[in-house]
């Protein structure tokens, strides 16, 4: 009976244990299992987003710090190369997600066109200046006016960007405004600034478009000319960012970083420079985000 009383016993303590080890193993897989989701769930995996990103230089360096930036945030980016009208295009219909390089005046007809899908989020920078270039060896014409009866020298001509970009429209109305005899003749950035270069060289006299930010006042040493009978012309540009309107609710994080983006436009043409002289564009956007880590900080809201 002693015997058969311990067995027992035995056998019930052997119950009893067998129970808390099951209980304990399912809670502990309970909890990894917690753990695991919560951990999902932070790691969430983020939107693709797309950067609109036209020919011009001024475009580089903040789309490159911008991506950088929103890499190192769990964002996948990717680039859309194009002109500006197809960029607003792209952004309209959500194909492009970003653009920074929005420019007004001049680009207000595109936001206009695609108020119902495109958005303004920030400003990059203010006085952006622009109009009519020519060497500073030209050192008797300092304002449009100062053309007049010298168009011959000038080759009759301004040398601008493609016609179809919105920011060489006041080149003919400057034209009028002042009664030169003269046109403009539109070429790509590149093509414009190797023939501007090339009569620089020869210390002979060039007119053509000019603005701001650009490598083209330390690589050709130029001025803008001024405009005092004409003041409506070539107004002093601002900057934006712009975004297609399913950002804010598409990337929160991303879209919060980007409404409080900015950047001083010295900073941008020392970008500009250092690219021009063969410098990586993304080694310059890297070095500008470590040098400058507390704005992105407060950028990203923290």
């Amino acid at each position: 009976m002693k015997k058969t009383l311990v067995i027992l016993i035995t056998l019930l303590l052997s119950i009893v244990m067998y129970g808390c080890t099951s209980n304990g193993n399912s809670e502990d897989a309970g909890s990894s299992s917690g753990a695991s989701n919560e951990t999902g769930n932070n790691n969430e995996e983020k939107p693709t987003l797309t950067f609109g990103k036209t020919p011009w230089t001024s475009t580089i360096p903040p789309t490159e710090i911008a991506k950088k930036v929103l890499e190192n945030m769990g964002y996948k980016v990717e680039e859309k190369q194009a002109e500006l009208g197809v960029v607003f295009t792209g952004l309209s219909e959500g194909d492009v997600n970003i653009f920074m390089d929005y420019w007004e005046p001049q680009h207000e007809h595109y936001l206009e066109e695609y108020s119902s899908s495109v958005e303004v989020v920030s400003t990059s920078y203010e006085n952006a200046d622009w109009g009519i270039a020519v060497p500073e060896y030209m050192e008797d014409v300092n304002d449009v006016g100062d053309l007049k009866g010298k168009e011959d020298t000038v080759n009759n001509e301004v040398l601008a960007i493609p016609e179809s970009d919105p920011a060489v429209q006041d080149i003919p109305k400057a034209i009028d405004a002042y009664d030169l005899y003269m046109e403009m003749v539109n070429s790509s950035e590149a093509a414009m600034l190797a023939a501007a270069q090339e009569k620089i060289d020869e210390q002979e006299p060039v007119a053509l478009f000019g603005w701001r930010p650009h490598t083209m006042f330390n690589m050709l040493d130029i001025k803008l000319l001024t405009h005092e009978e004409a003041p409506e012309l070539f107004p002093s540009s601002t900057v934006k960012v712009v975004a297609h309107e399913g950002l804010k609710e598409k990337a929160p994080e991303a879209y919060e970083f980007l409404s409080n983006w900015s950047i001083p436009i010295d900073d941008l043409e020392d970008m500009l420079v250092k690219i021009d002289n063969g410098e990586n564009p993304e080694d310059v956007a890297q070095t500008w985000i470590d040098n400058n880590q507390d704005k992105i900080d407060k950028m990203k809201g923290n």
